[in-house]
C-alpha cells in the first residue's frame, strides 16, 4: 500500500490570553500546545485510530489534519503535496480529498435543510453542476444502507443511527481519499455501534478509502483498526500495530487504557491490570520530565525531571518512557 498521509513534528497552538492580559500578568508565553511533536503515517486503504482520554490532543490533531487548524511547526504531506503551505484555493481542493464526521452527529446537520440537500450540498460548494443532485442523494443513501425516502427528512426526524450515516454519506459523497471520523459510535446503542463500524469497514474495504478514526473507546479499536495511536496530553505516548499494542502494552498509560477498557479480552497481556488515578493535567501547567509521571504507578525521581527517551519494539512499536513494560 502506498503512503497516502505524513505528518512529521507537528505543533498546534492556542491563544490563552489576550496580548493586554499577557502583559498585565506578565506572562511570557500565552500559548499552549495543544499537540506537539507529533509524527504519524497512514497508507491507502488502511485504518488509523488514536485514542486517548478527553482533552488529550486528539479533535485538534484531527482539523488540523483536514486543514481546518494552522499548524504552529512541522509538516503534514497528503499525497506527497504540503497541506502546511497550501493557499486557500489549494485548501479548498484539498478538501475534496479528505473529508471529515463530526462527532456531534445531529448537530452538525443544519435543520433548516433535507437530508437530500445536506449530502448534496458539497457539490454545490464545489461547482460540480454537472450532476443529478436526486439521483446522487439516492446514490449516497444506498451506499450507507439508508432508503431513498429519508431523502426528504430533516435532522430532527432521524435517529441517532441514521443522523450517523447522514453523517457519513456527506463524508464520501465527493470520493474522498481519506475519511476522518470523530468518536463515530458516541452516544450511540451498543447494535448501532456494530452497524456503524461494519458500515465504516464496508466503505474502507469496497471503495478503498483510508480511515483516521478518533476516539476513547478500546473495544472498538480492535474491530476496524490496523494501526494505533496513544495520545497524551497532546504527544503520542506509544503507537504501533493495533495487535501488538493490545497484545503487549509497553507504556504504562497504554496498560492503564487497557486495563479501564478490555476487562473480556484475557488474551491481552495485562495480567498487571493498573487502574489510572487522578484528572489529565492542564495544558497551562504541564508536568516536568515525564508528562505521565503525575500519575504513573512506575515512576521515579528520574520521570519527574527527564523527559523519557524514544524506544522502538519489533521495528514499528514506538514510545517514550524511561522504563518500558516488559
Amino acid at each position: 500500500m502506498s503512503k497516502l498521509l505524513s505528518i512529521k513534528n507537528l505543533r498546534v497552538r492556542f491563544r490563552t490570553n489576550s496580548p493586554f492580559q499577557a502583559m498585565i500578568n506578565k506572562i511570557e508565553d500565552p500559548y499552549i500546545d495543544a499537540v506537539r511533536q507529533v509524527s504519524l503515517e497512514i497508507k491507502q486503504g488502511e485504518t488509523f485510530t488514536l485514542v486517548g482520554e478527553s482533552g488529550s490532543g486528539k479533535s485538534t490533531l484531527a482539523l488540523a489534519t483536514a486543514g481546518l487548524l494552522n499548524a504552529e511547526e512541522g509538516q503534514i504531506k497528503f499525497m506527497n503535496e504540503d497541506v502546511t503551505t497550501m493557499t486557500s484555493s489549494q485548501i479548498m481542493a484539498y478538501r475534496k480529498k479528505i473529508s471529515y464526521i463530526w462527532q456531534d452527529s445531529i448537530g452538525s446537520l443544519s435543520p433548516r435543510m433535507s437530508v437530500g440537500s445536506l449530502i448534496t450540498e458539497a457539490y454545490k460548494i464545489h461547482n460540480l453542476k454537472d450532476r443529478d443532485l436526486k439521483m446522487e442523494a439516492d446514490r449516497l443513501l444506498k451506499l450507507v444502507g439508508l432508503p431513498s425516502q429519508i431523502r426528504e427528512r430533516y435532522p430532527h426526524q432521524l435517529s441517532g443511527g441514521q443522523a450517523r450515516r447522514v453523517g457519513v454519506a456527506r463524508a464520501i459523497s465527493l470520493d474522498p481519499k481519506m475519511i476522518i471520523a470523530d468518536e463515530p459510535t458516541a452516544g450511540l446503542d451498543v447494535s448501532v455501534q456494530g452497524e456503524i463500524l461494519n458500515l465504516l469497514n464496508k466503505l474502507r474495504d469496497d471503495l478503498g478509502v483510508s480511515l483516521f478514526v478518533i476516539t476513547h473507546n478500546l473495544n472498538i479499536v480492535r474491530h476496524i483498526s490496523d494501526k494505533t495511536a496513544v495520545m497524551y496530553l497532546g504527544r503520542f505516548v506509544e503507537q504501533g500495530q493495533t495487535d501488538d499494542i493490545f497484545a503487549k502494552p509497553r507504556h504504562p498509560y497504554t496498560l492503564a487504557l487497557l486495563s479501564a477498557n478490555l476487562a473480556p479480552y484475557s488474551e491481552a497481556n495485562l495480567k498487571n491490570r493498573i487502574e489510572l488515578q487522578g484528572e489529565v493535567p492542564s495544558l497551562m501547567d504541564r508536568p516536568n520530565g515525564c508528562e505521565f509521571h503525575t500519575r504513573c504507578p512506575f515512576s521515579s525521581k528520574h520521570c519527574d525531571n527527564e523527559f523519557p527517551p524514544i524506544h522502538t519494539f519489533n521495528n514499528s512499536q514506538i514510545l517514550t518512557c524511561h522504563y518500558p513494560l516488559n
